[in-house]
Order: structure tokens, then C-alpha cells, then sequence
């Protein structure tokens, strides 16, 4: 996909984007939702440009942005996690998790050892291979994080994360009350 930059100031001076607006507007009429519509849109254009970043990154190590997720987990942690807590920390099934596992187990950058806590189960655990992977991925990373985030303050990472995370927590919310209600007779 082709990045075009599309957006405009509205008259505070603040960036949107035209055609999202457009679209938007459409879908919320005229019950004043606008702002919440174009906001639910910009953040997926933000999201979107955040994962073509980390993708041409860790792909162009031949590692998918899944991959690199678990990865830094596991680098992080400096222990072996089990699939059911990776997939938990990264918000996917265990399904998931033990295919890139697998992935990462043939390139030898992950292992799978036996749980001291519970001999029934393993755990995943980097390998010096992949520590080595991390850390040549680590300084390329950090030169794009500061790229991306170029312009913005301390105060203003903060408040994004926070308000990110407000979403995140009200998306939770709502699944919840979604499944109750869809388990009710």
C-alpha cells in the first residue's frame, strides 16, 4: 500500500483527514458522534502506520511482527514463559502462539524447556541466537521510535499512551458486556 499524506488543518489547527471525515460523517449523521467516528478512524490510520513500520523492520529480518512481539517478551523477561502467558501478554490465542514458536524454534532463536514448576508443561525461552537477534534489532528500532515520534514532548507520549490505553480498557469492557449479554437465555 502506497502512503499518501492526505491530512489537513481544521481551523484550531488541528490535523484530520478529509476524506476519513467524509466517510465518517456518512456513517455518524447528524447526532453529533463526528469527533468520536474520526477519532476511531485516525487512530487506526495511526495504528496501521505504527505496524507498517515495525513489519518493514522485522520482516526485513525475516521475522514477522508477531515473531518480534514474543521475541521481546521472552528477551525482557529473561526466563522461559509459558504459551498460555505469552498469548495472554499478547492478546492472541495459544494456537497462535505455539505456531510462532515453532517458527522461531527452527530458526533457532526460541526453545522449548521443560517447566521446573510443573513437569507437564514447557516453556518458551530465547536462545543466544535470538538474544543476538534482539540486540542488533535493538538500535535500528530505537532510531525509528525516535523518527515516528519526532515533534512530540514527553508529556504528549504520555498523555497518547494513556489515552490509547483508555480505549484499549473500554474495548474490554464492552467485549465483556457483549459476551454476558450474548450468554443470556
Amino acid at each position: 500500500m502506497k502512503d499518501v499524506d492526505t491530512f489537513e488543518n481544521d481551523p484550531d489547527g488541528y490535523l484530520y483527514d478529509p476524506r476519513a471525515r467524509a466517510a465518517m460523517a456518512w456513517i455518524a449523521g447528524d447526532d453529533g458522534d463526528l469527533p468520536a467516528f474520526e477519532a476511531s478512524a485516525a487512530v487506526r490510520t495511526a495504528s496501521h502506520a505504527v505496524d507498517r513500520l515495525r513489519s518493514h523492520g522485522s520482516e526485513g529480518r525475516g521475522v514477522s511482527a508477531g515473531a518480534l512481539d514474543l521475541l521481546i517478551r521472552l528477551a525482557a523477561r529473561g526466563q522461559g514463559i509459558s504459551i498460555g502467558e505469552l498469548a495472554r501478554a499478547a492478546g492472541v490465542s495459544s494456537r497462535n502462539v505455539t505456531g510462532l514458536v515453532d517458527t522461531l524454534e527452527r530458526d533457532g532463536l526460541v526453545r522449548r524447556v521443560p517447566d521446573p514448576g510443573d513437569r507437564r508443561s514447557v516453556l518458551a525461552e530465547i536462545t543466544p541466537a535470538g538474544r543476538k537477534w534482539i540486540e542488533d534489532f535493538r538500535t535500528p528500532s530505537r532510531l525509528a521510535m525516535k523518527a515516528l515520534f519526532r515533534g512530540f514532548t514527553p508529556e504528549e507520549l504520555v498523555v497518547l499512551r494513556d489515552l490509547c490505553l483508555r480505549l484499549a480498557a473500554n474495548q474490554q469492557r464492552l467485549s465483556a458486556h457483549l459476551r454476558q449479554i450474548g450468554s443470556q437465555p
